[in-house]
């Protein structure tokens, strides 16, 4: 491994921040298809069926991954341009960026039937039993939870996997999204999708939080608050990941997340994370400003960690 993985990671960031998602043919879109494809052969009522469906899926991306990677470690130049074009393609903070602040600006506008239509681009909530307060704190949550899936976690695993890690983690996250929840459809057929999202994200999550807890005075929050609540109010959230930052970011911003939240397929009674008003216009602004910032210097950790590595690991003759 050279600095060349160190420096793809942060032509990605860039890559992402300048350019964001590309409108047609993007990868994680031609992965999902491959996905839908997969499943109509493969689907069963049953555990096994999906972890067949998860393995084929996850094992023949990471191995494109390896594949990509051992074609271009001989040049530094290739391999950060192959490690760059990955990052680029795995990361969604942009878009997340994107999506946050058009939400705020429809709901400070007032415009709530346009922004129940956007929510729908974040998240697989019932909008359309959401008032301007409910889709505020729905918008939160979303960026909180995207921002530890879509940016904290990808960068993670590219720091210390390279492209394998980039993306066999995004083909993960991709299935969970697809399959894991726990619809009649997909409660078997996806637990094996669920858990090893899960388990991708165990680390990462937590880091988020930490991250956030750091970054969070550079947008006007509370540091100490972010972490207190992290630590009080984390494991009570039904999701052993997505609690993690979550309840981080309604300490940093000191709004109140949580609650009833409504799906289409179940309804969900969440605790209470964090203290203080309820989420609105304003607090979807600070939160998509929260999660830039915390992009920024995850990318440039990654950086770190993975030149650090490159440094450390011996040279072969």
């Amino acid at each position: 491994m050279s600095a060349g993985r160190a420096v793809g990671l942060l032509l990605g960031v860039a890559a992402d921040a300048a350019i964001g998602d590309p409108r047609r043919g993007h990868p994680v879109a031609a992965f999902g298809k491959v996905a839908q494809a997969a499943e109509q052969l493969l689907h069963r009522d049953h555990r096994l069926p999906g972890i067949a469906y998860t393995g084929l899926l996850v094992g023949g991306t990471v191995g494109l991954g390896v594949l990509a990677q051992r074609l271009s470690r001989r040049s530094p130049v290739l391999e950060a341009m192959v490690t760059g074009l990955a990052t680029w393609a795995v990361l969604g903070g942009s878009s997340l960026a994107d999506e946050g602040t058009a939400m705020a600006r429809m709901l400070d506008a007032g415009e709530l039937d346009a922004a129940r239509a956007r929510l729908r681009n974040l998240c697989g909530r019932d909008s359309a039993v959401l008032d301007g307060q409910g889709l505020a704190r729905a918008t939160v949550e979303s960026v909180a939870e995207n921002t530890s899936d879509a940016v904290v976690a990808p960068l993670v695993w590219g720091a210390v996997a390279g492209v394998p890690g980039l993306l066999g983690y995004r083909a993960i996250n991709t299935l969970d999204a697809m399959v894991g929840h726990r619809s009649p459809r997909y409660r078997n057929f996806g637990w094996a999708s669920a858990r090893l999202d899960d388990l991708a994200n165990l680390v990462p999550s937590r880091i988020a939080a930490v991250l956030t807890s750091a970054c969070a005075p550079v947008v006007g929050g509370s540091a100490s608050g972010a972490w207190r609540t992290w630590r009080r109010d984390a494991a009570a959230h039904p999701s052993p990941n997505a609690g993690q930052v979550e309840a981080a970011f309604a300490g940093a911003l000191q709004i109140r997340l949580g609650g009833r939240t409504v799906y289409g397929h179940a309804v969900e009674q969440r605790p209470i994370l964090g203290e203080g008003r309820t989420a609105d216009a304003g607090d979807v602004t600070r939160s998509v400003e929260l999660s830039r910032v915390i992009g920024t210097v995850t990318g440039v950790l990654a950086a770190g960690v993975a030149l650090t590595r490159a440094l450390r690991r011996p040279r072969t003759p």
